[in-house]
């Protein structure tokens, strides 16, 4: 049976950005994907792997712990998917960190290839304190 590519997003978020099993990141990317990130309001993009994305992701488990993951929304449009979610985790102090996340994703032939993604920073920044 042939996933769509919301079903490709959302079993890309449940396992493997979510730190269940970052090894698994080649079934959902290709081999090149063009990340899109918003970061004090300008824009820049960057070339991840899947290799690059499983470091990504063990760097964030790293900082905050074996963190929880809550999608708390998730629609497609044709090939894109768009993704809002709340993640948990802790600070090395032990104090909890909030990140706040939304991106849209789209899925050539199976694979996730870009990524448009906006992170509050300022508000993980200010938990840090």
């Amino acid at each position: 049976m042939i996933k769509s590519e919301k079903e490709i997003v959302s079993e890309f978020f449940e396992i493997v950005r979510s730190g269940k099993d970052i090894h698994r990141a080649s079934e959902f990317m290709a081999e090149k994907v063009i990340a899109h990130q918003v970061q004090a309001e300008e824009e820049h993009s960057v070339t991840r792997s899947p290799q690059n994305y499983t470091d990504h992701v063990a760097e964030m488990q790293d900082m905050y712990g074996d963190f929880s993951l809550e999608v708390q929304e998730i629609l497609a449009d044709e090939a894109k998917v768009y993704v809002r979610w709340r993640q948990t985790g802790r600070s090395k102090s032990g104090k909890e960190i909030i990140e706040i996340a939304s991106a849209v994703y789209l899925v050539v032939d199976g694979k996730i290839v870009e990524y448009w993604i906006q992170i509050d920073r300022k508000g993980l920044e200010l938990q840090q304190y």
